[in-house]
């Protein structure tokens, strides 16, 4: 009886465990061009940006920064602006992928040791 148990619950694991590589395929959303969408003061507001395995290069409202990114593991990231204008700019930003789905992928994103996360989606455009 205790086999037929031990049975189930290793088949179950490694049908949750297909299951979520088909969901999430972080590795997909390392490099590439991207498109982030959020509305601000009830304004659509869209940042580009182009990420290589060592930099990140983002265009918002006509200004581009430039950023370091450091893979923590396929599913983490931390970015550090590289020419920072002001203390808050200096804060490092830890990015963690969610979820992906076709071109898009969700995470949730935080200064690095802060408690509070924001939630965004992303899409790659190319």
């Amino acid at each position: 009886m205790a086999i037929s148990k031990l049975k189930y619950v290793l088949i179950s694991l490694a049908l949750f465990s297909c299951q979520k590589q088909q969901e999430c395929n972080p590795k997909d959303f390392k490099t590439g061009k991207f498109e982030f969408t959020q509305e601000t003061n009830g304004k659509k507001e869209i940042t580009t940006f182009e990420r290589t395995d060592k930099l990140q290069i983002e265009t918002y409202k006509g200004r581009t920064d430039t950023a370091s990114v450091r893979w923590v593991n396929d599913y983490e990231f931390i970015l550090q602006k590289l020419h920072p204008r002001n203390i808050a700019e200096r804060k490092a930003i830890s990015m963690r992928i969610l979820t992906t789905k076709g071109k898009t992928y969700t995470f949730e994103y935080s200064f690095v040791g802060d408690s509070k996360k924001q939630i965004g989606t992303v899409t790659k455009t190319n």
